[in-house]
C-alpha cells in the first residue's frame, strides 16, 4: 500500500529514543524526509545519521528543551513547511496523589500537556496558512483508564484527548487534520521501570515485575512498531478522512477497565 508519504516533511518531538525514534524510523521507511526534536544533541544526531544510512532520506535535527522560553517558536521558526507534526515529547511521573508533589506534577505537565498544546497552536497556524497538514497527538490510555496511582498522567491525558478532539473537530475547515494515539503500555525502557516500581509496591519485589504482564493482552505490552506504524498510517493520504478523534491500541485493555 502506498502511504503517500514520500517527500513530506515530518516534525517529531521526543524523537531521541523509545517511541519518538520508532516513530521516526517508520516515517523515514516511507521516504518522508525529517526533523528530529529533543533534547540530546548527541541522541539526535546517532539517530539522524543511522536513519539516513538505512532509508536514505533527509534528516535534521533540533536540540531543544520545549519548555524553555521561545523553544516552541524556535522549532517553528527553523521547521515552517512542516507537512505532519507528531507530538511526541513528556514522560508525566507515575505514582498515587500523595506520591506526586505539586513541583512534579507541574514539571510533568509543562513537557506533554502545554508543551502539546502550544506547539499544536504553533504549527496549526502555519499549516493553515499553507494550506494544509496533520497534527498527531500521541497521548496514552490512562486519558481513558483512570488509575489513582497514575493520577497525574491520567489527568493529563484527559485532557490531551479533549483538547485534540476540540481543535480536531473543526480542523478540516481550515484543511488541518488533528487527531491523537493512546497506547497502552509500550516496550520501551520506561515501562519496565514503571512495572519495577509497581512490582515492588504491589508485590514487594520489583524482580516480579514481569508477574504483571501477565494480565495484559497477549501476556504482552505493545511493541514500539504496533504504535509507529499506526501513526504513520494516520498521518498518511491514506486516512484522510480521519480527524477530530483518538484511536486507542492497547490491546481492549481500556475497553476491559484495566490499566496493566
Amino acid at each position: 500500500m502506498d502511504l503517500q508519504l514520500a517527500g513530506r516533511r515530518v516534525l517529531i518531538t521526543g524523537a531521541s529514543q523509545g517511541i519518538g525514534a520508532g516513530i521516526a524510523e517508520a516515517f523515514a521507511r516511507e521516504g518522508a524526509s525529517l526533523t528530529l526534536v529533543a533534547r540530546s544533541e548527541d541522541k539526535l544526531q546517532q539517530l539522524a545519521e543511522d536513519l539516513r544510512q538505512r532509508f536514505g532520506v533527509p534528516v535534521g535535527i533540533l536540540a531543544e528543551d520545549l519548555t524553555a522560553p521561545g523553544a516552541v517558536d524556535r522549532v517553528a521558526a527553523q521547521a515552517p513547511d512542516t507537512d505532519i507534526l507528531v507530538n511526541n515529547a513528556g514522560v508525566i511521573p507515575g505514582g498515587d496523589l500523595f506520591e506526586v508533589d505539586a513541583q512534579r506534577w507541574r514539571e510533568g505537565w509543562e513537557l506533554k500537556v502545554m508543551g502539546y498544546i502550544d506547539m499544536t497552536r504553533a504549527f496549526y497556524g502555519l499549516m493553515r496558512a499553507r494550506g494544509g497538514g496533520v497534527i498527531i497527538n500521541n497521548i496514552g490510555s490512562g486519558g481513558e483508564n483512570f488509575d489513582f496511582d497514575y493520577v497525574a498522567g491520567c489527568t493529563g491525558n484527559a485532557a490531551l484527548m479533549a483538547f485534540t478532539r476540540s481543535v480536531g473537530g473543526r480542523g478540516l475547515k481550515d484543511g488541518v487534520r488533528v487527531l491523537g494515539v493512546n497506547p497502552g503500555p509500550v516496550a520501551t525502557d520506561r515501562i519496565e521501570r514503571i512495572l519495577r516500581g509497581r512490582a515492588a509496591k504491589s508485590l514487594g519485589n520489583a524482580e516480579r515485575a514481569a508477574e504483571l504482564k501477565a494480565s495484559m493482552p497477549l501476556g504482552r505490552a505493545a511493541s514500539v512498531e504496533e504504535v509507529a506504524d499506526l501513526i504513520v498510517f494516520l498521518a498518511s493520504g491514506r486516512s484522510a478522512y480521519t480527524a477530530g478523534t483518538i484511536v486507542t491500541v492497547d490491546g481492549g485493555a481500556a475497553s476491559a477497565g484495566s490499566i496493566i
